[in-house]
């Protein structure tokens, strides 16, 4: 059986970043250069589903830009064997230090190939085993064969991607393409009483149409939207009348939160204050005392009051940046990845047992 046909380096890692696009779980492990190469030596050895050759991962520390260039099978062969003994001498031109063996196990191969289902697993060989046991999976492998290119390429990754990637990742990859790419005339806002209302295009839209179409669906029982900003200076919608049920008193110039959102569904309804973050303005502790004596006035006690900062990716700058000056007690919710919520909980048990009724009503 011939080995497979090589596509260099660089082209590999190029396909790499269309494969694996912005939102993929473990997009960077897949995605940097020695991901590429180590998939290229797994190629050129043939380590690849249903093969029966194998990787060790100190084979891609031996591989030179020289070796790399003899595509003869021949010459692939005998390196394939040459690699896996044991050498003391230096190897000139080697692409990687000896201890870099690690790295490429644990964070391109682990952590990323395998985590995504792209790299498959020898059986039968203990942990400590210094054997080979790493194989490139046969469907993935075949995206990068050289003939493969142009809008042919396209639909195999396409394919590929709706395939074998979980409804959970196309869905983040979707919406984080939808925020770079945010623009267009307008962002169209269905309200859970089925009006709408059009936004200014931008990711800051993008989050507060997600908030207001999927989070509260999916989360309250019976919502409604007592307040919608696009920024600090501009109301787009405002409930007047929902919110003198609630006893809420509607103030745009008290410096209200981005959504604010109330759910009726449970007895006592709960208000859900929400702070939208492209890039700056999450709920920090302060800005969550300022918010509850808003609710405070309005009769709320806090176990009523859900504070929320919604973000589009957790791996965005954005996130990255406001997550070590949020508030404790407030949820963190992310639009790419909408039936999962992390809560900074504070250790108040009245709090916890507010939010686990919310969960199950």
């Amino acid at each position: 059986m011939s080995l497979p046909p090589l596509l260099p380096v660089k082209g590999i890692h190029a396909r790499l970043q269309d494969i694996f696009p912005e939102g993929s779980p473990n997009r960077s492990n897949c995605t940097w250069e020695i991901a590429a190469r180590t998939i290229f030596v797994m190629i050129y050895i043939g380590a690849v589903e249903g093969r029966d050759s194998w990787l060790r991962p100190d084979q891609v520390t031996r591989m030179t830009d020289g070796q790399a260039a003899r595509e003869s099978d021949a010459d692939r062969i005998a390196w394939a064997i040459e690699s896996l003994r044991s050498s003391k001498g230096e190897i000139a031109g080697r692409w990687y230090a000896v201890n870099t063996r690690e790295s490429i196990r644990d964070d391109t191969i682990r952590a990323g190939l395998i985590a995504n289902g792209v790299v498959v697993e020898r059986t039968g060989l203990a942990t400590t085993s210094p054997a080979p046991r790493y194989a490139l999976n046969r469907a993935f492998a075949g995206l990068f064969d050289p003939e493969l290119e142009g809008d042919a390429l396209k639909r195999a990754i396409a394919d590929w991607q709706r395939d074998h990637l979980s409804a959970g990742a196309l869905a983040r990859i979707a919406m984080v393409r939808k925020g770079a790419i945010a623009g267009g005339d307008h962002v169209l806002v269905r309200f859970p009483n089925g009006e709408t209302r059009r936004m200014a295009p931008g990711v800051s839209s993008l989050i507060s149409q997600a908030v207001i179409e999927v989070f509260a669906p999916l989360y309250l029982a019976n919502p409604g939207i007592v307040f919608l900003s696009e920024s600090r200076h501009k109301v787009v919608a405002r409930d007047d009348d929902l919110a003198k049920a609630i006893g809420l008193k509607i103030d745009a110039a008290r410096n209200l939160p981005d959504i604010v959102m109330v759910d009726l569904g449970p007895r006592d309804p709960l208000l859900f204050f929400v702070e939208v973050v492209a890039t700056d303005g999450p709920v920090t502790n302060a800005r969550k005392q300022a918010l509850l004596a808003v609710a405070t006035e309005a009769g709320f006690p806090a176990e009523h009051v859900v504070f929320m900062t919604a973000f589009l990716d957790r791996r965005k700058a954005a996130f990255k940046k406001a997550f070590d000056g949020l508030a404790w007690g407030a949820f963190v919710w992310l639009a790419s990845e909408p039936d999962k919520l992390i809560y900074l909980h504070d250790g108040t048990p009245e709090i916890v047992r507010t939010v686990a009724g919310w969960r199950s009503a």
